[in-house]
């Protein structure tokens, strides 16, 4: 069988990564770009397309189309507005800049809702038509699967996972608002109360790796600033199990690989503030292709141009 091909790039908060990816969901090749530097939008710009062509350049048939992940609100192919990293990108129009100098069919989306497509086609979510897919990191981005099609809302506009409120008139987010789920149960919110238990200052010693292993070994600190952890994720996704009653919460980022206890202590959590015929059908399950989600829904995406 004749095999189609398409090319991913994944623009993240340090790097671009970049691979030609079948029709089969196979990663035939790939390699990345540092951007961990101060770029300009006309550096970043010039890095895709070096990274489209040296893919190009590599894959062993014609390439159907391109899927670029970029973090940020995207509309229509234009980037409205880009993460703190990336400043400059405010109402450009990527795709269409992009297939200017490449020639390619491109199409470009929230890096967050590639990755949601690409473990609902190869990875955790396959066969799945409603799915909640968070990554718990730094930050906390998350997609939604409806109907087995994306869900962004009005141009591309919603899904904010991480920015529900959960808690009133409290913690200041990245983005302004006070409350959010962000600033309660991503990993950076995890190490800040980790800290604070210790009664010292942020130091960079101080990982999420770090108090999930002295969680394990059962250091009070630890114990605590993780269980709170628990109670605020697990209140989070709690509210979307009732209003989307999906059947999968994927849940991604380096944390969610900590060990089978982690996914295990959040579904337990959520079934306990769920409404029970709104959990009834949904599975809390860790994401199956860590950094390679990106990628492969970004070339999935290529696909369906």
């Amino acid at each position: 069988m004749k095999r189609s091909y398409a090319i991913g790039i994944d623009i993240g908060g340090s790097s671009l990564k970049c691979g030609v990816v079948d029709d089969g969901g196979k990663l035939l090749y790939s390699f990345r770009f540092p951007i961990d530097q101060t770029y300009t939008q006309g550096e970043i710009i010039a890095l895709i397309i070096a990274a489209v062509r040296k893919c190009a350049a590599q894959a062993p048939g014609k390439i159907t189309g391109v899927g670029i992940g970029f973090p940020g609100i995207i509309d229509n192919n234009t980037v409205i507005g880009g993460a703190d990293n990336l400043p400059d990108f405010i109402g450009v129009e990527l795709g269409n800049i992009i297939t200017a100098s490449t020639h390619l069919n491109v199409t470009v989306d929230n890096d967050v809702n590639m990755m949601g497509i690409g473990e609902q086609l190869y990875g955790a979510a396959v066969g799945c038509t409603d799915v909640v897919f968070l990554t718990v990191g730094t930050g906390i981005g998350g997609s939604l699967i409806i109907n087995g099609q994306p869900y962004g809302g009005y141009k591309n506009r919603g899904a904010e996972m991480g920015h529900i409120t959960i808690s009133h008139g409290r913690k200041r987010c990245a983005c302004g608002a006070l409350g959010c789920l962000e600033a309660y149960a991503s990993v950076k919110a995890l190490v800040s109360r980790y800290t604070e238990l210790h009664g010292v200052s942020y130091s960079d010693e101080f990982t999420g790796q770090l108090i999930v292993k002295n969680y394990l070994a059962a250091e009070p600190q630890a114990i605590t600033a993780m269980h709170e952890h628990f109670d605020y994720l697990s209140s989070g996704i709690a509210g979307f199990v009732n209003i989307f009653s999906p059947q999968k919460v994927v849940i991604g980022g380096g944390i969610s690989e900590a060990g089978s206890f982690y996914i295990k202590e959040i579904g337990n959590r959520v079934r306990r503030k769920t409404i029970p015929v709104s959990s009834k059908h949904t599975c809390i399950v860790a994401a199956q292709l860590g950094n390679q989600a990106g990628l492969l829904g970004c070339a999935a995406k290529a696909f369906m141009i």
